[in-house]
């Protein structure tokens, strides 16, 4: 198919008759790709995140495969090509130190070849919102199609959530309630198929979030990955995005304002994680689009939780796609006036005409707003002397009586402080107390790793307690749980007020009130200030590079230098 209304910007590579077409055009017939492909039909990049490393992702390659089909059925041409994938699982010191060099490379992957549209293949964690934002900043016509989440975990006739249960199954061995055989045993029956985490984690919210920003093709969220409706959903995705190039749909008409506050309601709805704050800030600053951690308050307090998925809940991703995945979510929403109708999506149809008549088959897993989980949702930020430029809780995943509290810090200078000293039986701690974690954000790890979730001490597990208020500048797993304050800004290690709680600091947490107070006078806060050394920054390297240009966590953790929109001109020739 050759489109007769505009010139794409492939043909500055493919088209004419001269030494630089007949170079580019040369090279890639070495593949067997006849001349008639480059008669300039839509060439659409595949930018892929496969990876073994990335057990998430691993199944990716079948999956680009779909996608071809649909791009040859639509007359374009497809090309894949990699991107370094972060796996979550194995990545060290965190893959989310990686999430801003991804997005450079697909950013740069993009820009410098001869692609008119762009589908991207994702799954873990970081690879959503590190691709969406390489690709926003190229802003061509975009769609993400998700790998989609595990077949739910079983364990002795039991179904167990990915993260989440080796959460609860430490505890358990920690308290002397599970033996270490049982442990390990649960391994292989939590993870029995391809695909990302099949709790609501930030995979699978991150999935929602394509789906509910418009980004992705109807049922991304949810469509496990060894269903046959995954690969159907990414070959139709493939014809998609050759009409997109066709009709220059690119992702900034897609991705509006309006787009990303229904994201934040949808968020609320599903108890997504709390790393979506993080992604969705960062992916709005590469468009231009004004979002901020006020947003995210004032747009999801009211929500309530209606997803009954662990963490918060009971269920996993496969119920949540046979109860009607996020489409019922939406309309549920919708029904009250909480979405605007009128986005536009990828799939040429807005939200409203999608999300009309959508069934909900389970109303235990998605349940009427009537009967929620938690009545109020979302992501609530926190402010106060302790976090001035703002922290967050996940309230559908904390314990309600620890929503108010005050207690006693005890703290931990970095994780290796943590580890050598929580099991200590002589560390002064009770239920009462407030754990502190400092020298995990951003530029403290650095990487701000998912260690806010910090386990609790061995001696209180056996006395039967179960949560505790927790405070930190690091990130959370979206698989975990508990009343954990995360994404304290400043963070210790840029001189924020964490940096100077020590133990027997009296804390006073109010989330009602999105109150955070460290009850410690401004003189001598000033005293310690003076005392205060920054950490020795890395020497060399890309976490040099990190360490010294990366934002805040109120402004996602972007690096300074890739915020806003450079487009994908036609850069001048290499020969």
């Amino acid at each position: 198919m050759t489109d007769k209304k505009r010139k794409l910007r492939s043909q500055a590579w493919f088209g004419g008759e001269g030494k630089n077409a007949f170079m580019h055009r040369s090279w890639m017939k070495n593949q067997g790709i006849p001349a008639d492909a480059f008669d300039g039909r839509p060439v659409i990049g595949i930018c892929n995140t496969w990876s073994e490393l990335t057990p998430c992702n691993a199944h990716l390659r079948a999956l680009a495969d779909h996608v071809k089909r649909g791009v040859y059925e639509a007359g374009g041409l497809p090309l894949e090509f990699p991107v370094m994938s972060l796996g979550e699982s194995n990545m060290r010191p965190t893959a989310m130190l990686f999430r801003n060099l991804v997005s450079m490379d697909v950013e740069e992957s993009i820009r410098g070849n001869p692609i008119d549209g762009v589908i991207l293949l994702v799954g873990c964690d970081k690879t959503t919102p590190a691709l969406l934002m390489g690709a926003a900043s190229c802003n061509l016509p975009t769609i993400a199609v998700s790998g989609g989440p595990m077949l739910n975990g079983k364990f002795r006739g039991k179904d167990i959530g990915s993260g989440t249960h080796v959460w609860k199954f430490a505890e358990e061995v920690k308290a002397g309630r599970m033996p270490i055989a049982d442990f390990l045993a649960a391994e292989q029956g939590q993870s029995r198929s391809a695909g990302s985490c099949m709790t609501m984690g930030t995979a699978s919210t991150m999935a929602s979030m394509v789906e509910a920003l418009g980004i992705g093709m109807p049922d991304n969220a949810a469509i496990p990955a060894v269903d046959s409706r995954r690969g159907v959903l990414a070959q139709m995705a493939g014809r998609q995005i050759v009409e997109l190039v066709h009709r220059d749909v690119t992702i900034a008409r897609i991705l509006t304002r309006q787009a990303f506050e229904n994201a934040i309601r949808v968020n609320g709805a599903i108890g997504g994680s709390t790393n979506a704050v993080l992604h969705l800030i960062a992916i709005a600053n590469r468009l231009g689009v004004d979002l901020s951690l006020e947003d995210w308050d004032r747009l999801g307090r009211d929500v309530p939780t209606i997803v009954d998925l662990m963490p918060s809940g009971r269920f996993l991703m496969e119920d949540f796609y046979y109860a009607g995945g996020l489409a019922a979510v939406m309309a549920s929403l919708d029904e009250v006036g909480l979405l605007h109708r009128d986005v536009m999506t990828v799939s040429d149809k807005t939200i409203g005409e999608l999300i009309d008549g959508a069934p909900n088959y389970n109303s235990e897993v998605i349940r009427p707003l009537s009967h929620p989980l938690t009545k109020e949702g979302g992501i609530s930020i926190l402010r106060g002397n302790l976090a001035p430029d703002g922290a967050v809780i996940k309230p559908s995943a904390a314990t309600p009586e620890l929503m108010q509290h005050r207690g006693k810090a005890v703290v931990f200078e970095n994780i290796e402080h943590y580890y050598a000293r929580i099991d200590d039986p002589e560390l002064d701690i009770d239920a009462s107390s407030v754990m502190v974690l400092k020298n995990c954000g951003p530029r403290g790890y650095p990487g701000m790793a998912e260690v806010g979730n910090m386990p609790l001490p061995a001696k209180l597990l056996k006395q039967g307690v179960s949560d505790m208020v927790r405070i930190s500048d690091a990130r959370m797993s979206g698989t975990a749980y508990g009343t954990v304050v995360l994404h304290v800004a400043p963070e210790a290690a840029a001189g924020g007020a964490l940096a100077l709680v020590r133990d027997g600091d009296l804390i006073e947490l109010d989330v009602a009130g999105r109150r955070l107070e460290l009850l410690v006078s401004d003189e001598e806060l000033a005293i310690r200030r003076r005392d205060w050394q920054p950490p020795t920054p890395p020497e060399g390297g890309y976490q040099s590079l990190y360490v010294e240009r990366v934002l805040q966590a109120d402004k996602g953790c972007d690096f300074d230098f890739l915020v806003g929109r450079r487009d994908a001109g036609v850069p001048r020739h290499s020969h």
